[in-house]
Protein backbone atom coordinates (compact mmCIF):
# COMPACT_ATOMS: atom_id res chain seq x y z
CA UNK A 1 0.00 0.00 0.00
CA UNK A 2 1.19 3.48 -0.71
CA UNK A 3 1.16 6.23 1.88
CA UNK A 4 2.35 6.48 5.46
CA UNK A 5 3.51 3.36 7.23
CA UNK A 6 0.59 3.56 9.64
CA UNK A 7 -1.85 2.92 6.79
CA UNK A 8 -2.46 -0.77 7.34
CA UNK A 9 0.95 -2.40 7.60
CA UNK A 10 -0.03 -5.13 5.21
CA UNK A 11 3.33 -6.64 4.34
CA UNK A 12 5.08 -7.00 7.67
CA UNK A 13 1.73 -7.00 9.44
CA UNK A 14 3.25 -6.65 12.86
CA UNK A 15 6.13 -9.15 12.70
CA UNK A 16 9.02 -7.19 14.17
CA UNK A 17 11.94 -9.01 12.54
CA UNK A 18 14.92 -6.65 12.58
CA UNK A 19 17.22 -7.51 9.67
CA UNK A 20 19.62 -5.39 7.70
CA UNK A 21 18.94 -6.36 4.11
CA UNK A 22 22.03 -4.77 2.63
CA UNK A 23 22.77 -5.32 -1.03
CA UNK A 24 20.46 -7.85 -2.65
CA UNK A 25 22.44 -10.52 -4.43
CA UNK A 26 21.03 -13.47 -6.33
CA UNK A 27 22.16 -16.71 -4.74
CA UNK A 28 21.15 -20.23 -5.66
CA UNK A 29 19.06 -21.37 -2.73
CA UNK A 30 17.43 -24.78 -2.42
CA UNK A 31 13.88 -25.14 -1.15
CA UNK A 32 13.83 -25.00 2.64
CA UNK A 33 14.56 -28.10 4.65
CA UNK A 34 12.50 -29.07 7.68
CA UNK A 35 13.70 -30.35 11.02
CA UNK A 36 10.57 -31.81 12.66
CA UNK A 37 12.40 -31.98 15.97
CA UNK A 38 12.40 -28.18 16.20
CA UNK A 39 8.62 -27.81 16.48
CA UNK A 40 7.78 -25.68 19.53
CA UNK A 41 5.70 -27.18 22.33
CA UNK A 42 2.05 -26.27 22.55
CA UNK A 43 1.67 -23.84 25.41
CA UNK A 44 -0.91 -21.26 26.39
CA UNK A 45 -0.32 -17.97 24.53
CA UNK A 46 1.34 -15.27 26.59
CA UNK A 47 2.90 -11.98 25.62
CA UNK A 48 5.65 -9.78 26.97
CA UNK A 49 4.99 -6.63 28.96
CA UNK A 50 3.68 -4.16 26.41
CA UNK A 51 1.90 -0.87 26.03
CA UNK A 52 0.25 1.09 23.25
CA UNK A 53 2.76 3.31 21.48
CA UNK A 54 0.11 5.08 19.37
CA UNK A 55 -3.68 5.35 19.28
CA UNK A 56 -5.48 2.44 17.65
CA UNK A 57 -6.12 2.61 13.91
CA UNK A 58 -9.15 4.53 12.72
CA UNK A 59 -11.53 3.42 10.00
CA UNK A 60 -14.01 5.04 7.66
CA UNK A 61 -17.37 3.44 6.83
CA UNK A 62 -18.21 2.27 3.33
CA UNK A 63 -20.32 4.70 1.35
CA UNK A 64 -22.41 2.28 -0.73
CA UNK A 65 -23.31 -0.66 1.47
CA UNK A 66 -25.33 -2.41 -1.25
CA UNK A 67 -22.40 -2.60 -3.65
CA UNK A 68 -20.78 -6.00 -4.06
CA UNK A 69 -17.02 -5.44 -3.69
CA UNK A 70 -15.01 -6.00 -6.91
CA UNK A 71 -13.04 -9.00 -5.53
CA UNK A 72 -16.26 -10.73 -4.57
CA UNK A 73 -17.75 -10.13 -8.02
CA UNK A 74 -14.57 -11.28 -9.75
CA UNK A 75 -14.58 -14.58 -7.85
CA UNK A 76 -18.33 -15.08 -8.49
CA UNK A 77 -19.02 -16.27 -4.96
CA UNK A 78 -22.78 -16.18 -5.47
CA UNK A 79 -22.47 -19.22 -7.73
CA UNK A 80 -20.50 -21.13 -5.09
CA UNK A 81 -22.71 -20.72 -2.02
CA UNK A 82 -25.48 -23.08 -3.20
CA UNK A 83 -22.80 -25.80 -3.18
CA UNK A 84 -20.73 -24.90 -0.12
CA UNK A 85 -20.63 -22.16 2.49
CA UNK A 86 -17.81 -23.60 4.61
CA UNK A 87 -20.14 -24.99 7.24
CA UNK A 88 -18.36 -27.09 9.85
CA UNK A 89 -14.93 -25.56 9.15
CA UNK A 90 -12.81 -23.53 11.59
CA UNK A 91 -10.22 -21.18 10.14
CA UNK A 92 -7.47 -19.97 12.47
CA UNK A 93 -6.49 -16.36 11.80
CA UNK A 94 -3.02 -15.66 13.19
CA UNK A 95 -2.82 -11.90 12.97
CA UNK A 96 -3.34 -8.69 14.96
CA UNK A 97 -6.47 -10.03 16.63
CA UNK A 98 -10.10 -10.06 15.51
CA UNK A 99 -12.67 -7.76 17.07
CA UNK A 100 -16.04 -9.21 17.98
CA UNK A 101 -18.52 -8.35 15.24
CA UNK A 102 -22.15 -9.26 14.63
CA UNK A 103 -21.15 -10.74 11.26
CA UNK A 104 -18.73 -13.14 12.99
CA UNK A 105 -21.09 -14.85 15.45
CA UNK A 106 -18.89 -17.92 15.80
CA UNK A 107 -15.69 -16.07 16.70
CA UNK A 108 -13.49 -18.18 19.01
CA UNK A 109 -10.90 -16.55 21.30
CA UNK A 110 -7.57 -18.29 20.66
CA UNK A 111 -5.17 -16.38 22.85
CA UNK A 112 -2.85 -13.38 22.80
CA UNK A 113 0.93 -13.13 22.30
CA UNK A 114 0.85 -9.30 22.26
CA UNK A 115 -0.82 -8.30 25.51
CA UNK A 116 -3.18 -9.74 28.10
CA UNK A 117 -6.26 -10.20 25.89
CA UNK A 118 -7.85 -13.34 24.52
CA UNK A 119 -7.31 -12.72 20.80
CA UNK A 120 -10.51 -10.74 20.23
CA UNK A 121 -8.92 -7.29 20.44
CA UNK A 122 -7.60 -5.65 17.26
CA UNK A 123 -6.01 -2.27 17.69
CA UNK A 124 -4.36 -2.45 14.25
CA UNK A 125 -7.62 -3.32 12.38
CA UNK A 126 -5.68 -5.79 10.20
CA UNK A 127 -6.86 -9.13 11.56
CA UNK A 128 -10.54 -8.16 11.57
CA UNK A 129 -10.36 -7.26 7.88
CA UNK A 130 -8.72 -10.62 7.15
CA UNK A 131 -11.29 -12.57 9.17
CA UNK A 132 -14.18 -10.77 7.48
CA UNK A 133 -12.93 -11.71 4.02
CA UNK A 134 -12.84 -15.35 5.09
CA UNK A 135 -16.08 -15.81 7.00
CA UNK A 136 -18.32 -12.72 7.37
CA UNK A 137 -21.97 -13.77 7.43
CA UNK A 138 -24.22 -12.68 4.59
CA UNK A 139 -26.55 -9.79 5.30
CA UNK A 140 -29.47 -8.54 3.25
CA UNK A 141 -28.56 -4.88 3.69
CA UNK A 142 -25.02 -5.13 2.33
CA UNK A 143 -23.37 -6.56 -0.75
CA UNK A 144 -20.32 -7.77 1.11
CA UNK A 145 -19.93 -11.28 2.56
CA UNK A 146 -17.07 -13.60 3.39
CA UNK A 147 -15.90 -16.34 1.03
CA UNK A 148 -17.07 -19.07 3.44
CA UNK A 149 -19.86 -17.32 5.39
CA UNK A 150 -20.73 -20.33 7.53
CA UNK A 151 -17.16 -21.07 8.64
CA UNK A 152 -15.96 -20.11 12.11
CA UNK A 153 -12.92 -18.01 12.97
CA UNK A 154 -10.36 -18.82 15.67
CA UNK A 155 -8.50 -15.61 16.44
CA UNK A 156 -4.93 -15.67 17.76
CA UNK A 157 -3.34 -12.25 18.27
CA UNK A 158 0.32 -12.76 17.45
CA UNK A 159 1.53 -9.33 16.32
CA UNK A 160 0.89 -5.60 16.40
CA UNK A 161 2.58 -2.55 14.94
CA UNK A 162 0.94 -0.28 17.52
CA UNK A 163 2.04 -1.98 20.73
CA UNK A 164 5.62 -1.86 21.97
CA UNK A 165 7.50 -3.82 24.55
CA UNK A 166 8.24 -1.95 27.75
CA UNK A 167 11.78 -3.23 28.24
CA UNK A 168 13.48 0.03 27.35
CA UNK A 169 14.71 -0.99 23.89
CA UNK A 170 15.30 1.86 21.45
CA UNK A 171 15.26 1.85 17.69
CA UNK A 172 17.82 3.61 15.47
CA UNK A 173 16.06 6.95 15.91
CA UNK A 174 16.00 6.71 19.69
CA UNK A 175 12.33 5.82 19.76
CA UNK A 176 11.01 2.70 21.41
CA UNK A 177 11.20 -0.20 18.99
CA UNK A 178 8.02 -0.49 16.98
CA UNK A 179 5.88 -3.56 16.99
CA UNK A 180 5.40 -6.78 18.88
CA UNK A 181 5.71 -10.26 17.38
CA UNK A 182 8.45 -12.17 15.58
CA UNK A 183 9.02 -15.47 13.82
CA UNK A 184 9.37 -17.28 17.14
CA UNK A 185 5.97 -16.16 18.41
CA UNK A 186 4.55 -16.93 14.98
CA UNK A 187 5.88 -20.49 15.23
CA UNK A 188 4.32 -20.86 18.68
CA UNK A 189 1.01 -19.48 17.39
CA UNK A 190 0.97 -21.94 14.49
CA UNK A 191 1.58 -24.87 16.83
CA UNK A 192 -1.17 -23.63 19.15
CA UNK A 193 -3.62 -23.25 16.26
CA UNK A 194 -2.74 -26.67 14.84
CA UNK A 195 -3.61 -28.35 18.15
CA UNK A 196 -6.84 -26.42 18.61
CA UNK A 197 -9.81 -28.80 18.13
CA UNK A 198 -11.58 -28.50 14.80
CA UNK A 199 -9.13 -26.25 12.94
CA UNK A 200 -8.92 -27.25 9.26
CA UNK A 201 -7.37 -24.10 7.74
CA UNK A 202 -4.79 -21.60 9.06
CA UNK A 203 -4.46 -18.15 7.49
CA UNK A 204 -1.19 -16.25 8.01
CA UNK A 205 -1.35 -12.76 6.51
CA UNK A 206 2.06 -11.97 7.95
CA UNK A 207 5.42 -12.01 6.22
CA UNK A 208 9.00 -11.69 7.38
CA UNK A 209 11.46 -10.99 4.57
CA UNK A 210 15.14 -11.87 5.05
CA UNK A 211 18.07 -12.01 2.63
CA UNK A 212 19.11 -15.48 1.53
CA UNK A 213 22.28 -15.07 3.57
CA UNK A 214 20.21 -14.36 6.67
CA UNK A 215 18.82 -17.85 6.97
CA UNK A 216 15.43 -18.64 8.44
CA UNK A 217 13.82 -19.93 11.61
CA UNK A 218 14.03 -23.70 11.97
CA UNK A 219 11.27 -23.50 14.57
CA UNK A 220 8.92 -21.76 12.12
CA UNK A 221 9.58 -24.37 9.44
CA UNK A 222 8.92 -27.18 11.90
CA UNK A 223 5.68 -25.50 13.02
CA UNK A 224 4.21 -25.20 9.52
CA UNK A 225 5.28 -28.77 8.76
CA UNK A 226 3.57 -29.96 11.93
CA UNK A 227 0.35 -28.17 11.00
CA UNK A 228 0.31 -29.29 7.36
CA UNK A 229 1.73 -32.81 7.52
CA UNK A 230 0.94 -34.06 11.02
CA UNK A 231 -2.37 -32.27 11.65
CA UNK A 232 -3.54 -32.23 7.99
CA UNK A 233 -4.36 -28.50 8.05
CA UNK A 234 -4.32 -26.26 4.96
CA UNK A 235 -1.82 -23.50 5.75
CA UNK A 236 -2.27 -20.33 3.65
CA UNK A 237 0.26 -17.47 3.74
CA UNK A 238 0.63 -14.09 2.05
CA UNK A 239 3.46 -13.73 -0.48
CA UNK A 240 4.52 -10.33 0.90
CA UNK A 241 4.53 -6.72 -0.28
CA UNK A 242 7.42 -4.85 -1.87
CA UNK A 243 6.36 -1.58 -0.25
CA UNK A 244 6.98 -2.85 3.27
CA UNK A 245 10.15 -2.05 5.18
CA UNK A 246 11.40 -5.64 5.19
CA UNK A 247 10.45 -6.73 1.67
CA UNK A 248 11.89 -3.92 -0.46
CA UNK A 249 14.36 -6.21 -2.24
CA UNK A 250 12.42 -8.17 -4.85
CA UNK A 251 13.19 -11.47 -6.48
CA UNK A 252 13.52 -11.19 -10.28
CA UNK A 253 10.64 -12.20 -12.54
CA UNK A 254 10.97 -14.98 -15.11
CA UNK A 255 13.55 -14.22 -17.80
CA UNK A 256 12.07 -14.96 -21.27
CA UNK A 257 15.57 -15.67 -22.54
CA UNK A 258 15.93 -18.57 -20.09
CA UNK A 259 12.40 -19.92 -19.67
CA UNK A 260 13.59 -23.25 -18.24
CA UNK A 261 15.94 -21.81 -15.62
CA UNK A 262 15.45 -22.92 -12.05
CA UNK A 263 13.76 -19.96 -10.27
CA UNK A 264 15.40 -20.92 -6.98
CA UNK A 265 18.75 -19.99 -8.55
CA UNK A 266 17.86 -16.28 -8.69
CA UNK A 267 16.35 -15.75 -5.24
CA UNK A 268 17.52 -12.62 -3.44
CA UNK A 269 14.93 -12.35 -0.67
CA UNK A 270 13.19 -15.05 1.32
CA UNK A 271 9.58 -14.33 2.28
CA UNK A 272 8.65 -16.54 5.19
CA UNK A 273 6.53 -18.52 5.98
CA UNK A 274 5.43 -18.35 2.33
CA UNK A 275 8.65 -19.96 1.10
CA UNK A 276 7.82 -23.31 2.74
CA UNK A 277 6.43 -24.41 -0.57
CA UNK A 278 5.55 -28.02 0.26
CA UNK A 279 3.66 -27.07 3.42
CA UNK A 280 2.16 -23.67 2.59
CA UNK A 281 -0.17 -22.29 -0.08
CA UNK A 282 1.54 -18.96 -0.85
CA UNK A 283 -0.74 -16.29 -2.33
CA UNK A 284 0.20 -13.27 -4.44
CA UNK A 285 -2.05 -10.34 -5.34
CA UNK A 286 -3.75 -9.29 -8.58
CA UNK A 287 -5.55 -6.10 -9.55
CA UNK A 288 -9.19 -6.00 -10.76
CA UNK A 289 -8.02 -6.59 -14.34
CA UNK A 290 -6.22 -9.78 -13.29
CA UNK A 291 -2.72 -8.34 -13.69
CA UNK A 292 -0.18 -8.91 -10.91
CA UNK A 293 -0.27 -6.10 -8.37
CA UNK A 294 2.80 -3.89 -8.44
CA UNK A 295 3.49 -4.60 -4.76
CA UNK A 296 3.34 -8.41 -4.74
CA UNK A 297 6.65 -10.16 -3.94
CA UNK A 298 7.56 -12.78 -6.57
CA UNK A 299 9.24 -16.04 -5.72
CA UNK A 300 9.47 -19.70 -6.71
CA UNK A 301 7.21 -20.52 -3.77
CA UNK A 302 4.21 -18.50 -5.01
CA UNK A 303 1.39 -20.95 -5.69
CA UNK A 304 -1.66 -18.88 -6.69
CA UNK A 305 -2.97 -15.31 -6.66
CA UNK A 306 -6.18 -13.62 -5.55
CA UNK A 307 -7.62 -10.10 -5.55
CA UNK A 308 -5.62 -7.84 -3.25
CA UNK A 309 -6.92 -4.37 -4.10
CA UNK A 310 -10.22 -2.47 -3.71
CA UNK A 311 -10.82 -4.43 -0.52
CA UNK A 312 -13.94 -4.07 1.63
CA UNK A 313 -14.38 -6.01 4.86
CA UNK A 314 -15.68 -5.83 8.42
CA UNK A 315 -15.06 -2.64 10.35
CA UNK A 316 -13.47 -3.39 13.74
CA UNK A 317 -14.80 -0.12 15.11
CA UNK A 318 -18.44 -0.70 14.09
CA UNK A 319 -19.72 -4.15 15.14
CA UNK A 320 -23.25 -3.75 13.72
CA UNK A 321 -24.21 -5.77 10.59
CA UNK A 322 -23.68 -2.77 8.32
CA UNK A 323 -20.28 -2.03 9.86
CA UNK A 324 -17.97 -2.24 6.83
CA UNK A 325 -14.83 -0.36 5.89
CA UNK A 326 -12.57 0.06 2.89
CA UNK A 327 -10.23 2.63 4.45
CA UNK A 328 -7.94 2.55 7.47
CA UNK A 329 -6.11 5.62 8.76
CA UNK A 330 -7.16 7.44 5.60
CA UNK A 331 -5.65 4.89 3.22
CA UNK A 332 -7.26 2.27 1.01
CA UNK A 333 -6.94 -1.35 2.03
CA UNK A 334 -4.78 -3.50 -0.24
CA UNK A 335 -1.98 -6.04 -0.17
CA UNK A 336 -1.20 -9.74 -0.31
CA UNK A 337 -2.40 -9.84 3.30
CA UNK A 338 -5.93 -9.56 1.89
CA UNK A 339 -5.38 -11.83 -1.10
CA UNK A 340 -4.44 -14.73 1.20
CA UNK A 341 -7.83 -14.90 3.02
CA UNK A 342 -9.64 -15.31 -0.31
CA UNK A 343 -7.61 -18.49 -0.81
CA UNK A 344 -8.12 -19.54 2.82
CA UNK A 345 -11.89 -19.11 2.45
CA UNK A 346 -11.78 -21.19 -0.74
CA UNK A 347 -9.96 -23.94 1.16
CA UNK A 348 -12.77 -23.90 3.74
CA UNK A 349 -15.36 -24.23 0.96
CA UNK A 350 -13.53 -27.26 -0.45
CA UNK A 351 -13.05 -28.94 2.92
CA UNK A 352 -16.76 -28.55 3.69
CA UNK A 353 -17.83 -30.03 0.35
CA UNK A 354 -15.17 -32.75 0.12
CA UNK A 355 -14.20 -33.70 3.67
CA UNK A 356 -12.35 -36.79 2.47
CA UNK A 357 -9.62 -34.71 0.78
CA UNK A 358 -6.31 -34.24 2.55
CA UNK A 359 -4.77 -30.81 3.05
CA UNK A 360 -2.35 -31.48 0.20
CA UNK A 361 -5.21 -32.48 -2.09
CA UNK A 362 -7.11 -29.31 -1.21
CA UNK A 363 -4.07 -27.21 -2.09
CA UNK A 364 -3.62 -29.11 -5.36
CA UNK A 365 -7.29 -28.55 -6.23
CA UNK A 366 -6.95 -24.80 -5.70
CA UNK A 367 -3.82 -24.70 -7.86
CA UNK A 368 -5.18 -26.92 -10.65
CA UNK A 369 -8.43 -24.99 -11.01
CA UNK A 370 -6.77 -21.55 -11.02
CA UNK A 371 -6.73 -19.47 -14.20
CA UNK A 372 -3.22 -20.23 -15.34
CA UNK A 373 -0.94 -17.60 -16.89
CA UNK A 374 0.34 -18.07 -20.41
CA UNK A 375 3.48 -19.88 -19.26
CA UNK A 376 1.57 -22.19 -16.93
CA UNK A 377 3.34 -20.86 -13.83
CA UNK A 378 4.70 -17.44 -12.94
CA UNK A 379 6.67 -16.20 -9.90
CA UNK A 380 4.18 -13.36 -9.39
CA UNK A 381 0.88 -15.27 -9.58
CA UNK A 382 1.99 -18.91 -9.36
CA UNK A 383 -0.47 -21.21 -11.10
CA UNK A 384 -2.88 -18.33 -11.61
CA UNK A 385 -5.86 -16.56 -10.06
CA UNK A 386 -8.02 -18.77 -7.86
CA UNK A 387 -11.49 -19.83 -9.02
CA UNK A 388 -13.65 -20.89 -6.04
CA UNK A 389 -16.49 -22.16 -8.24
CA UNK A 390 -14.19 -24.43 -10.22
CA UNK A 391 -12.43 -25.53 -7.05
CA UNK A 392 -15.65 -26.93 -5.57
CA UNK A 393 -17.06 -28.42 -8.78
CA UNK A 394 -14.29 -29.56 -11.12
CA UNK A 395 -13.67 -33.22 -11.84
CA UNK A 396 -9.90 -33.26 -12.21
CA UNK A 397 -8.04 -35.91 -14.24
CA UNK A 398 -6.01 -38.12 -11.96
CA UNK A 399 -7.35 -36.49 -8.82
CA UNK A 400 -8.81 -38.33 -5.89
CA UNK A 401 -12.54 -38.75 -6.62
CA UNK A 402 -14.45 -35.86 -5.11
CA UNK A 403 -17.36 -38.11 -4.20
CA UNK A 404 -17.13 -41.47 -2.50
CA UNK A 405 -18.53 -44.25 -4.64
CA UNK A 406 -22.06 -45.08 -3.59
CA UNK A 407 -22.85 -48.80 -3.93
CA UNK A 408 -25.26 -51.19 -2.27
CA UNK A 409 -26.24 -54.83 -2.75
CA UNK A 410 -29.45 -55.17 -4.71
CA UNK A 411 -31.74 -58.15 -4.25
CA UNK A 412 -32.54 -60.22 -7.32
CA UNK A 413 -36.18 -59.50 -8.13
CA UNK A 414 -38.67 -62.36 -7.79
CA UNK A 415 -39.99 -63.90 -10.96
CA UNK A 416 -43.45 -62.93 -12.22
CA UNK A 417 -46.37 -64.51 -10.42
CA UNK A 418 -47.94 -67.47 -12.30
CA UNK A 419 -51.09 -66.51 -14.21
CA UNK A 420 -54.46 -67.28 -12.65
CA UNK A 421 -55.86 -70.01 -14.95
CA UNK A 422 -58.94 -70.74 -12.87
CA UNK A 423 -61.42 -68.88 -15.11
CA UNK A 424 -60.01 -70.61 -18.16
CA UNK A 425 -60.06 -74.01 -16.46
CA UNK A 426 -63.68 -73.50 -15.34
CA UNK A 427 -64.66 -72.47 -18.83
CA UNK A 428 -62.89 -75.41 -20.41
CA UNK A 429 -64.32 -77.81 -17.86
CA UNK A 430 -67.81 -76.39 -18.40
CA UNK A 431 -67.49 -76.63 -22.14
CA UNK A 432 -66.22 -80.17 -21.81
CA UNK A 433 -69.20 -81.08 -19.64
CA UNK A 434 -71.63 -79.67 -22.16
CA UNK A 435 -69.95 -81.59 -24.95
CA UNK A 436 -70.04 -84.76 -22.85
CA UNK A 437 -73.75 -84.33 -22.11
CA UNK A 438 -74.48 -83.68 -25.76
CA UNK A 439 -72.51 -86.78 -26.67
CA UNK A 440 -74.40 -88.90 -24.13
CA UNK A 441 -77.68 -87.52 -25.38
CA UNK A 442 -76.76 -88.31 -28.93
CA UNK A 443 -75.75 -91.85 -28.03
CA UNK A 444 -78.93 -92.34 -26.07
CA UNK A 445 -81.02 -91.25 -29.07
CA UNK A 446 -79.69 -93.94 -31.41
CA UNK A 447 -81.87 -96.88 -30.18
CA UNK A 448 -84.97 -94.67 -30.11
CA UNK A 449 -84.39 -93.49 -33.66
CA UNK A 450 -83.88 -97.03 -34.86
CA UNK A 451 -87.08 -98.16 -33.11
CA UNK A 452 -89.09 -95.34 -34.61
CA UNK A 453 -87.69 -96.06 -38.02
CA UNK A 454 -88.57 -99.78 -37.64
CA UNK A 455 -92.11 -99.13 -36.37
CA UNK A 456 -92.78 -96.60 -39.02
CA UNK A 457 -91.72 -99.08 -41.78
CA UNK A 458 -94.20 -101.74 -40.71
CA UNK A 459 -97.30 -99.55 -40.79
CA UNK A 460 -96.78 -97.58 -43.86
CA UNK A 461 -96.68 -100.01 -46.77
CA UNK A 462 -97.77 -98.59 -50.02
Amino acid sequence: MSGPARRIPIALAGIALTVSLGQATAIAVPPPSIDPGRVPPNSAPSGPKTELRDPCSTTQPVGDLAQVPPPQRALDLESVWPLSTGRGQTVAVIDTGVERHSRLPGLIPGGDYVSTGDGTQDCDAHGTLVAGIIAAKRDGETGFAGVAPDARILSIRQSSNIYRETDGRKDAEGQNAQGVGNVSTLARAIRHAADFPGVTVINISEVACVPVSGGDSAMLGAAVDYAARIKDIVVVAAAGNLDSEACKASNPPTNPATPHANPWDSVTTIATPAWYDDQVLAVGSVDPDGAPSAFTVPGPWVDVAAPGTEITSLDPRRPEPTGLTDSVNGGSVQGTSFAAPYAAGTAALIRARFPQLTAREVMDRIERTAHAPADGWDPLVGHGVIDPAAAVTAELPGAVPTQDAQSAAMAIPDGPEPPDDRPRNVAVAGAGGVVALLGLGLLASYPLRRRLQRDGGETSTG
